[in-house]
């Protein structure tokens, strides 16, 4: 083979950029095998993120059959790796303990890496375990640095916790209308805990106005994803609507969530 030829054929081959979107396109399909056998000879030669969706896939059974053992090995090369995925993904599994031993220790340790890399699912998470946890020493000033962190990427839990760190004064001086804004922030994002919470808010007049139309409205969206905060309220902010308030209200819980960004139900 000439020079030239092998120059163009080096031209020719894939780059690992185009190798990896191949894979997720067909990952996207469903088609789990074909990602696999492009993720594999990747991660071989050390492509962390490759290691990191072979852990995920064993992880999930996703092509493969489930298997915790090869889940935590590939993560653990993706976590070496210094992959913010693979590490948070790691930590799950050392949280959840399902087919290895629990590890609250690393599970910390290892969301503490992604979360240092901007991951925001890992800084979520992180504050969560820093506030709720109950393997873990509570702080709430990193707990709340943290929640402000995934907030500003978008996560709306993160806002839900914000709410409940100023309304519970943890690390912080109580501050009500602090409170109501991150519920509303996380409300608006479809969080059910955060509808909950901005609907008993309304309620009671805590950091806005008492409005039981909104209360109500919040408290409806919250049910229907599940919250288990609404029932605490819902009943007891029925009873203060007429029939046709009610109606209203319903109406407005069912519109979508845009309508809810520039007003307060």
């Amino acid at each position: 083979m000439g020079l030239f030829d092998a120059l163009v054929k080096k031209k020719s081959e894939p780059s690992v950029a185009e190798r990896m979107a191949a894979a997720y396109d067909a990952a996207d399909r469903g088609d789990y095998e074909t990602a696999l056998s492009i993720w594999t000879p990747l991660a071989h030669a050390g492509v962390a993120r490759a290691a990191n969706n072979i852990g995920a896939c064993f992880s999930e059974g996703l092509g493969v059959a489930r298997d915790a053992k090869l889940a935590e090995r590939w993560l653990g090369l993706a976590a070496e790796g210094g992959d913010s995925v693979g590490q948070r993904n790691l930590a799950s599994l050392y949280f959840k303990g399902e087919g290895v031993a629990q590890d609250n220790a690393r599970a910390l340790a290892l969301y503490r890496a992604a979360a240092a890399q901007g991951d925001g699912p890992a800084q979520d998470m992180l504050s969560w375990m820093l506030l709720e946890s109950d393997a873990v020493t509570p702080d709430y000033l990193e707990a709340r640095r943290w929640a402000e962190a995934a907030a500003a990427q978008g996560i709306a839990p993160a806002m839900t916790r914000l709410g409940m760190i100023f309304h519970n004064a943890l690390g912080v001086e109580r501050d009500a209308a602090q409170a109501a804004q991150w519920w509303q922030r996380g409300a608006t994002r479809g969080d059910a805990d955060a509808q909950a919470m901005l609907g008993a808010a309304y309620h009671l007049g805590m950091g806005v106005a008492r409005d039981a139309m909104a209360a109500m409205t919040w408290l409806l969206r919250a049910r229907a994803g599940g919250s288990p905060l609404a029932p605490r309220f819902f009943d007891v902010v029925r009873a203060t609507l007429s029939p046709a308030d009610m109606a209203e209200a319903e109406r407005r819980a069912a519109l979508p969530l845009e309508s809810a960004q520039d007003s307060s139900a």
